[in-house]
């Protein structure tokens, strides 16, 4: 089956977002922001805490350092600078899960370089290299071929888990529809719910240009942000229960 994540802990000392406490019982991974685009100390120790007390997996989510474009915006930064920055959030998650009794299970990285090490094979290798110190797996964006991704992650010994989501577009090559165009963003729970079955199955959805689109999906993001989002979440959670009972 087909797990759901999403992104959490985003917080930021008197500023809340998200609705980490609602959305948690109805994931099975959470992504939780490691202080360099959101999240702070005592946001990232609770909502560890939230996992643990639900089961839910800890992935790292790890961004560029900047907090004012919540990591959006593309660095220059050097191979050995995101190796460091890497380590340096995923490290604060570790000690985070360490006091809590539970782990970091995987990392998914956040926003702009998220984006970066899709299309830059010499970020995806640093960002590889890195993860292979913790011996995770590492998510990304699935796409219509992922054999550049998979035999670079193979060479570092990552494992990957090819992630899709449920309110986004989807281009001919399988990339997601930009959010600066019109459609790129789901705004019907139905159609959302519909995506994320098709996903789950793992039917073709139509893209952009009307092409058939298959991935290949191990997990499924999804948002929790405002009480719609929470409310589709819910309803895929009880969609996908039933899909397999």
């Amino acid at each position: 089956m087909i797990v759901l994540n999403c992104d959490i802990g985003e917080s930021y000392g008197a500023w809340s977002m998200g609705l980490d406490a609602e959305v948690m019982p109805l994931i099975d991974c959470a992504n939780i922001a490691c202080g360099y685009h959101a999240g702070d100390p005592l946001t990232m120790r609770r909502t560890v805490a939230l996992a643990a007390r639900h089961g839910v997996r800890i992935g790292a989510h790890p961004a560029y350092p900047d907090l004012v474009g919540f990591g959006r915006r593309s660095l220059a930064c050097s191979g050995e600078e995101i190796e460091s920055l890497l380590h340096y959030q995923i490290g604060a998650l570790q000690a985070f899960c360490a006091v809590e009794g539970t782990r970091v299970e995987y990392v998914k990285p956040h926003g702009a370089l998220y984006n970066d090490m899709m299309a830059n094979p010499s970020i995806l290798a640093s960002v590889l290299t890195a993860v292979a110190a913790y011996k995770v797996p590492l998510v990304l964006l699935a796409t219509r071929d992922n054999s550049a991704e998979q035999a670079l992650a193979d060479e570092h010994g990552v494992p990957l888990w090819f992630e899709s989501f449920a309110d986004r577009a989807y281009e001919g090559n399988g990339q997601l529809v930009s959010r600066r165009l019109p459609g790129a963003v789901h705004e019907s729970a139905d159609a959302v719910v519909a995506q994320a079955l098709a996903l789950a199955r793992g039917d073709a959805l139509t893209a952009r240009d009307g092409s058939a689109l298959r991935l290949r999906s191990d997990t499924l993001c999804v948002h929790g942000d405002n009480p719609a989002s929470v409310a589709a979440v819910r309803r895929i959670r009880e969609a996908l229960q039933a899909a397999q009972a």
